[in-house]
């Protein structure tokens, strides 16, 4: 009998023969090797092997899970026994899960593979996170080193760790799995992605940001990420903790917030914003109405007395949307103390500094730039965004006006983030914005062993004008905040 005779029917008389071709043969079945099967004369006739200096090394296999189908399988009866109860309001969603891994189990029983009890819960652990869950990204959003997670196409997932990139091990099977993913985030929300709306912006409960874009706008299929939150709100210690942010710096944000300073949280894409959104929103009195303007609501603010405004997209129609700016011309109907804006990327800035003038002190919001200059000129900018046709100068007085301190963050390349800046808007001077720093991020210190910067922020030795203020509200701060240590003071 021929070898693969001798294979073929060793296969079909085994334990797996129910499952016929449908299921990849057990990892404990492939370690077999050829050399087990072959008997005394298939050893003889056997051709000599070649030596090793002749046969180019072998391309690495890709690596495929051999239970690949039986999952499918598995999945989509789940689908067909549960598929009515997946929407049922009156289900809490421990009991659903709960449900669901009842008829797992059955249905893994019943199809009689030999599972050890370890590869059977984890099997049933693996279809109930494609189910319910969100497959392959469950370990990564539990794993509390991962702060992002970003999936280019279904083969492909990249994480951060320690604010460095790296190709994580995790995989979805197929495009239409993630797309169940993708698909299930977005209707917890009430969004919905399709065809005729290929990206949206969404959150999971925890918080976390999520963005979304499927083909045709995705070449190379659907892109899904995510940007994790804390299970706990990052408070100022902890940032102080991470050198963030000095003591001394906290101090000063502390004081600013509660004299109802108007401040702009300035920095670029991933640098932390709406984190130092959240630590200076915490310094914000208990006694004081805030309302929170945005896109996706990211921030966690710990005081009662909130009121959460989010923005809504048009729907199918092309109907109902519901704009930041809206938001922010609503909310001053509210009665607000403070009026807290996610992120300032449209004509609603000029609301803001409307507002900002018109006796809506101490309120906060973040803008994209990369310094203190630049985030004038990006204010600029959106206010043109508005639609109106106001002169430059007259923006520029609004700015002038309205905003008293720009903190800006920045994503360092050893992959921290630090305030690199605490800075006055000091008005005007011809047709300049005038703006003074009060704190600056010291670079002079080098790099260490390990590729971490060694520099931290330091007072420029300069009083700000708003520190007056301070003292007439009572707010008691030591001047010695502001005072810059000989080194400082000889570098500049």
């Amino acid at each position: 009998m021929k070898l693969t005779d001798r294979v073929d029917a060793a296969r079909r008389d085994g334990p797996l023969h129910r499952l016929d071709k449908k299921v990849p043969v057990l990892p404990s079945v492939a370690r077999m090797t050829e050399e087990a099967w072959l008997g005394d004369e298939d050893r003889a006739a056997a051709p000599a092997p070649v030596a090793d200096a002749q046969v180019p090394a072998p391309a690495p296999a890709p690596v495929v899970d051999p239970l690949a189908e039986l999952k499918e399988r598995a999945a989509q009866e789940l689908f067909v026994r549960i598929g009515t109860r997946l929407n049922d309001a009156s289900l809490s969603e421990e009991q659903l899960h709960s449900y669901a891994r009842a008829e797992l189990g059955n249905i893994v029983a019943a199809e009689q593979v030999p599972l050890s009890p370890e590869e059977r819960t984890r099997l049933i652990a693996e279809i109930g996170a494609d189910v319910l869950g969100f497959g392959p990204l469950e370990a990564l959003l539990a794993d509390v080193a991962v702060t992002e997670i970003m999936v280019n196409g279904h083969q492909q997932i990249f994480v951060e760790r320690a604010g460095h990139l790296s190709l994580s091990d995790a995989r979805f099977t197929s495009e239409a799995q993630l797309r169940r993913v993708i698909e299930r985030i977005v209707a917890k929300v009430g969004r919905r992605i399709d065809e005729s709306s290929p990206l949206v912006d969404a959150r999971l409960a925890d918080g976390s940001r999520v963005n979304a874009i499927i083909p045709p706008l995705a070449v190379d299929g659907s892109s899904l990420t995510i940007r994790k939150f804390a299970r706990e709100p990052l408070t100022v210690k902890d940032l102080i903790d991470f050198g963030t942010l000095s003591a001394e710096m906290a101090q000063v944000l502390d004081a600013c917030v509660k004299a109802k300073l108007n401040i702009i949280v300035s920095g670029g894409t991933g640098t932390g914003k709406t984190t130092l959104l959240n630590v200076l929103s915490s310094y914000i009195p208990p006694d004081e109405r805030i309302i929170t303007i945005e896109d996706a609501v990211e921030l966690q603010l710990q005081q009662d007395h909130v009121i959460r405004l989010e923005s809504r997209p048009a729907n199918i129609e092309g109907k109902g949307e519901i704009t930041i700016r809206d938001l922010v011309r609503n909310s001053l109907r509210m009665r607000p103390d403070r009026i807290v804006i996610g992120e300032c990327r449209g004509g609603e800035s000029l609301d803001m500094l409307q507002a900002m003038n018109t006796g809506h002190e101490g309120s906060i919001s973040t803008v994209h730039s990369n310094s203190p200059r630049d985030a004038i000129a990006r204010l600029e900018t959106l206010v043109l965004m508005a639609g109106m046709d106001l002169p430059l100068r007259a923006i520029r007085e609004q700015i002038a006006s309205a905003i008293d301190v720009i903190v800006q963050i920045t994503r360092l390349s050893d992959g921290t983030r630090r305030v690199t800046h605490v800075t006055e808007v000091q008005g005007m001077e011809g047709d300049i914005v005038t703006l003074q720093d009060a704190f600056v991020f010291d670079y002079s210190a080098g790099v260490d062993d390990t590729g971490r910067l060694r520099g931290h922020a330091v007072a420029t030795g300069v009083r700000p004008r708003f520190a007056d203020k301070f003292r007439d509200l009572g707010i008691p701060l030591s001047p010695s905040v502001f005072q810059a240590n000989l080194v400082t003071r000889d570098k500049r």
